[in-house]
């Protein structure tokens, strides 16, 4: 008995930490992309525009990648329903890996023109489909193979994954962000993407060694499986699916303001030195790789809701913080303002998600699910936050105020769709349970 407890705990772990790692890997590629289109691109692609148009071109170019990710989810998530978790996780691994090394090798403005930016966008998409579909696998096989009490933990494991990356990829832009302007616009902004070959390789070895998940496996066992996931959770779940993107919005809009807008504000606006905010972020980044686990932890205390709430009223209180922190222009009360942004209040938000969203759909349709719901917010809030945000900005004569109401106003939205997800777990778990109360009653009759 012993022995077999040690296996079972062993291969959920395995699972959880892959996930992460897996992740880690995935968002690496894509925080890159954003950092040097905050920092370079605007220079590489678009040297024709003024500074707040080619910032702005830079990030929508950053945009198109949030835009595919719905694409991503469905997709993925409809084979990811009918064929298996694991598949899903190997094929988006690739479909990010080899874009983000094109990224490495493609010429400047000025060796081919427009083109160089039509090559960009093409990449950028192919990194958003593949975004799309990563997520919901990578959390599921946490969650799904994890038990009951621990879900809230692994299921914040993936999400967790997301402050490796953005650690690794601050780090790569800051240490090419030592060289001379010349060189690191000629060919320093290249190595961290040419760098993901390496990346690539280990993603591939850490999941390709991981088992599908078990609550898959039931349902092809069961032949529970649906034929057409997309069209059975428009059917049946609209409502969880408006509530969690209603929910995800401001999440996603405060990382995204916090981990890309900011670093264009911070160097163009406020004069802070791109090394110096770099710097911040890595430090935000670093705390929130031991929040995140230990607010998971405290959603399957307390709930993964009540966390998530927690941290939609911390955008409300953090927002004008942070904005006056970074005004200081010192190097502490910058760092401050990365850790309160990140750490604290983005933890707060990001670690319940994977088990709050994944309990509102029933595991034939989970991937679709929650893979829908997630990336139309990423695409809504991420994919234009940097824009919006660079727009209130000019519109306020640089003073950012305007964009910490807007993200107060999505802070209120989000804290709303929160409450009313419990209502949707509820159901969930009644479906759960008369499933079971059926199968009880069928194995009963055979008996008699």
């Amino acid at each position: 008995m012993k022995s077999a407890e040690v296996s079972g705990r062993r291969h959920y772990v395995i699972a959880g930490l892959a996930s992460m790692m897996g992740t880690t890997i995935e968002w690496y590629d894509f925080f890159l992309y954003g950092t040097a289109a905050a920092l370079v691109f605007n220079k590489i692609f678009f040297p024709s525009f003024d500074p707040v148009a080619g910032t702005m071109a830079a990030f929508a170019t950053y945009s198109v990648g949030f835009f595919a990710r719905p694409l991503g989810g469905i997709v993925f998530g409809h084979f990811g329903d009918r064929i298996g978790r694991k598949s899903m996780l190997l094929i988006t691994l690739v479909l990010m890996g080899v874009p983000t090394m094109a990224i490495g090798i493609i010429p400047s403005y000025e060796s081919i023109g427009y083109w160089a930016a039509v090559l960009l966008v093409a990449m950028r998409f192919l990194q958003g489909v593949a975004v799309g579909g990563e997520w919901g696998g990578a959390v599921l096989m946490a969650v799904e193979h994890a038990p009951d009490d621990k879900k809230g933990l692994f299921g914040s494991l993936p999400q967790a994954g997301v402050a490796p990356g953005l650690i690794l990829s601050s780090l790569a832009m800051s240490m090419v962000a030592t060289l001379p302007e010349k060189d690191m616009l000629s060919w320093g902004w290249r190595l961290p993407f040419l760098a993901s070959v390496v990346l690539l390789a280990v993603g591939w070895f850490i999941r390709v060694n991981v088992a599908e998940s078990p609550d898959f496996e039931r349902v092809k066992g069961q032949g529970d499986d649906v034929k057409v996931p997309i069209a059975e959770v428009c059917r049946s779940y609209p409502r969880a699916v408006l509530l969690a993107i209603g929910a995800r919005f401001a999440e996603v809009t405060w990382f995204y303001t916090v981990s890309s807008f900011s670093l264009a504000y911070a160097v163009g606006t406020l004069g802070i030195p791109r090394t110096v905010i770099l710097d911040a972020t890595v430090w935000g980044a670093a705390v929130v790789l031991f929040t995140m686990p230990l607010f998971g932890l405290l959603g399957d205390r307390i709930g993964h809701k009540h966390v998530f709430m927690i941290g939609a009223v911390g955008i409300v209180i953090a927002a004008p913080i942070f904005f006056n922190l970074l005004s200081s222009k010192e190097v502490f009360w910058i760092n401050v303002a990365m850790i309160i942004a990140i750490g604290l209040v983005y933890g707060c938000l990001y670690a319940p998600e994977g088990s709050l969203f994944s309990s509102q759909f029933p595991p034939e349709v989970r991937y679709t699910g929650i893979s829908l719901a997630v990336q139309v917010s990423g695409a809504l809030g991420g994919g234009l936050a940097p824009i919006v945000a660079t727009w209130l900005l000019a519109r306020n004569g640089g003073d950012p105020q305007y964009v910490v109401w807007y993200l107060t106003a999505l802070a209120a939205i989000a804290l709303l769709c929160a409450w009313c997800m419990r209502a949707a777990a509820v159901v969930a778990a009644h479906e759960a349970a008369g499933k079971a109360g059926v199968a009880s009653n069928v194995s009963a009759s055979v008996a008699l």
